[in-house]
């Protein structure tokens, strides 16, 4: 445990909304600080307090601009860490470049461990994130990751909100998916199916193959994020096409930046529930089916208990399910 110092809590451009409900949640004052950019692009920087001996958290999600979020996540570090800090935490709830996690063909760039790199290099202690992409992506760094999970969650919307979920079926998407989905229809105690694309996503001549029988059940579609929105519309519409009795969308990180919302709206899904891990308010107007299920409770206590030296194994429980909707 760290005795004789505070939490410092400090938040980028990139969700301030969710780094003043965390802070809210701790019952503590956001650190004032000034994140802009010269005249030339460059980013500034300015903390208005004393750092020296503290345990600052950072809170900056791998959302919007990316790029220009993640220089100010590394420099908002790099500037604690000159300043003394006695440990420095970097809350990430969405980590940038995730997608980019293994050298999939000749000469590609493994980005995800670049950022790993600039992070440590930057003076970064410890990482907190949610639900990444892939979880070897912990293996990447030489400092402490915890890896939170949105899951807890997902059951507890699940069991309050689903009817007929006794009788669903959880499906993945994608072969990528297949062990997040197996993991909670097994918690679930409901059976489980799997989507298996073959082809060019990118074209209308794709084939897709259902493994799992779905007719006239609920089938719950779980993914770990959304972007263009091709990948659920496919599922979406083999489910449909194989009889399901309805369909439900789960999916932990709603980028949502290239999605067509009138080819969503139109989708036969009666929901498409996300996390705020992104700020979602520009997509609720453009979206009468979004959910947006509250990460606030599962971050703060995970601040909380890392300040305090305590386990955070509690968190991948059934506790966080508790957290509320909006």
């Amino acid at each position: 445990m760290l005795r004789g110092n505070s939490i410092k809590l400090l938040a980028g451009n990139s969700h301030p909304e969710l780094a003043q409900s965390v802070a809210e949640r701790l019952n503590i004052q956001l650190t004032p600080c000034v994140v802009r950019k010269f005249s030339n692009g460059e980013t500034s920087v300015k903390i208005g307090e004393s750092v020296r001996e503290e345990d600052v958290f950072i809170i900056q999600s791998g959302c919007g601009d990316v790029n220009d979020n993640l220089m100010e996540l590394l420099i908002l570090i790099n500037a604690c860490k000159t300043a003394s800090a006695r440990r420095i935490t970097a809350v990430i709830p969405c980590f940038p470049y995730a997608r980019v996690d293994k050298k999939d063909k000749s000469r590609a760039p493994i980005t995800a461990k670049l950022v790993a790199n600039m992070l440590t290099v930057a003076g970064c202690d410890h990482v907190i994130t949610m639900d990444l992409h892939a979880s070897q992506i912990q293996g990447f760094f030489d400092i402490p990751v915890d890896n939170l999970y949105t899951e807890p969650l997902m059951l507890g919307h699940i069991k309050r909100e689903i009817d007929g979920w006794q009788n669903g079926i959880m499906v993945s998407p994608d072969a990528g998916g297949a062990k997040r989905a197996a993991a909670i229809a097994d918690k679930l105690g409901i059976e489980f199916a799997l989507i298996h694309r073959q082809g060019n996503d990118k074209g209308p001549d794709h084939m897709h193959i259902l493994v799992g029988d779905v007719k006239d059940k609920v089938a719950i579609l779980i993914d770990d994020m959304i972007d263009t929105g091709t990948t659920l519309s496919l599922a979406a519409k083999a489910l449909h096409a194989a009889g399901t009795k309805a369909i439900y969308g789960f999916v932990s990180h709603g980028l949502l930046s290239e999605t067509n919302f009138a080819l969503l709206e139109s989708l036969p899904i009666e929901s498409l529930v996300v996390t705020n891990s992104i700020p979602q308010n520009q997509h609720c107007d453009g979206l009468s089916k979004l959910v947006v299920m509250d990460v606030t409770p599962t971050i703060a206590e995970s601040i909380r208990r890392t300040h305090n030296g305590e386990s955070i194994s509690l968190l991948f429980g059934e506790w966080a399910g508790d957290a509320g909707v909006y």
